[in-house]
């Protein structure tokens, strides 16, 4: 039987992902030798921004690399296997707690596991064991989710908790071999690029892609941070906030990096497929993810933005790139950066814009010794005017506000002329602009 949620099944009415699609490009699987031929592309560019910055950053999307249907049943493993845990926080009334203060009596656990019919007794109490499982008597969520494993095979993945029995059962029949190697050779080049951009000084991000993939792509991005952020933060994942869950996301990734001692590397964004997931969800019939309005996902982003800073300015193995084109959320990073006394100079706190937009933000930002960062979008000239057009139509508001930056420019033409200062000198002299 075919057990899947509808949110995870492909629907051909959105099959072609860039309908209702602002500004995000989106990636079709051919075969594997086109996930090939991207990997080579995202390599060059890793290559590319090692030669322009000392300290650059590439960007790469995870649909590019692999089949999609993988991270759609990938997907629902993880949230399935979420939700699993919820049910027995319930079960031993914990419910409505946050989402890291649920904490499994490991004893309660195992005869609720016993009387659910998931394993046997010895099964079961050999599950819960390990140097730190199990260790306080308790089991919290990502203790949990350490129980789906990199050593675990891909298709034993696809076995689910059925949330009305709490039964195990099939997601679906099971992959074929050659199903099994696709899986393997998407793992692969996402290895072989992480290791590209730690041997050329770049750091990797992670681009966040629709919800029906995101826990897939989050929990992937995961797994290479625990082996390349050992020494530095090499790999940043991205955190939609326009997403209801986006702070449970956060806070869960960030405690998890705390505990194993590795670099936590995110770059924040508000969202670029709204529309799209609304539309789906409508049409097709789960829950809405996004947030219901502007406001909601601005408090969300500084939400998440302050919980990073606070994690930064208590032990420095955090990171952040602050990806926005929206000046209260600049201004409330700097505000909070001057709180906690820290430093643009430490580079734990990077700003990023598109290459064109919003200079009137960078470029103070440059000069004033923050790191800044311009996205450059590249490719056939087909391929990246309708994407520029996209966010052009995403960033309409500020195309009105042009007067505005017309109007800056125009002050800082007559304070340089008035003051005799003509070539300005910044406070600091090196930028990543």
């Amino acid at each position: 039987m075919d057990h899947r949620e509808k949110k995870y099944k492909a629907h051909r009415q959105f099959g072609d992902r860039r309908g209702g699609v602002i500004s995000a490009r989106t990636y079709f699987y051919a075969d594997e030798a086109k996930c090939d031929h991207h990997m080579e592309t995202f390599i060059n560019c890793i290559k590319a921004s090692a030669g322009s910055s000392v300290d650059g950053f590439s960007a790469i999307k995870m649909t590019a690399l692999g089949r999609p249907q993988f991270l759609l049943q990938f997907s629902e493993v993880l949230v399935k296997w979420r939700r699993f845990f919820n049910l027995l926080a319930a079960h031993q009334g914990k419910d409505g707690m946050a989402i890291l203060e649920q904490k499994l009596e490991l004893e309660q656990l195992q005869d609720s596991l016993i009387k659910l019919g998931v394993g046997a007794k010895s099964d079961i109490e050999n599950w819960f064991t390990g140097e730190k499982l199990g260790s306080s008597g308790t089991i919290d969520l990502l203790d949990w989710n350490s129980l789906i494993n990199d050593t675990t095979k891909i298709s034993n993945l696809l076995v689910v908790p059925n949330m009305e029995s709490g039964h195990l059962e099939p997601l679906l029949s099971k992959f074929t071999d050659e199903e099994e190697k696709q899986m393997k050779r998407m793992l692969q080049r996402m290895d072989v690029l992480a290791r590209h951009a730690v041997q050329n000084g770049v750091r990797l991000m992670v681009d966040a892609e629709q919800t029906y993939f995101q826990p897939a792509i989050s929990r992937l991005t995961l797994e290479m941070q625990r082996i390349f952020n050992r020494e530095k933060p090499n790999i940043f994942n991205t955190y939609q906030c326009y997403l209801k869950e986006a702070y449970d996301n956060v806070s869960v990734d960030v405690e998890l990096s705390r505990r194993e001692g590795w670099y936590f590397g995110a770059k924040l964004v508000r969202g670029a497929y709204m529309y799209q997931e609304r539309s789906r969800a409508a049409e097709i019939g789960y829950e809405d993810p996004i947030n219901p309005d502007y406001d909601t996902t601005n408090r969300m982003y500084h939400k998440c933005l302050e919980y990073i800073l606070e994690e930064i300015n208590h032990n420095r193995m955090a990171n952040v790139m602050v990806a926005s084109h929206n000046e209260d959320t600049v201004k409330f990073t700097l505000e909070k950066m001057n709180e906690m006394n820290l430093s643009p100079t430490e580079n734990k706190v990077y700003f990023g814009q598109l290459l064109g937009m919003c200079d009137q933000i960078s470029f103070p930002l440059g000069q004033a010794g923050f790191p800044v960062y311009k996205y450059v979008p590249y490719g056939p000239v087909n391929e990246v005017i309708p994407y520029l057009s996209r966010r052009a139509q995403e960033n309409r508001g500020f195309m009105k506000g042009s007067q505005r930056e017309r109007s800056l420019l125009w002050k800082e033409i007559k304070r340089r002329l008035f003051s005799g200062q003509l070539l300005y000198k910044p406070v600091y002299q090196t930028t990543n602009i």
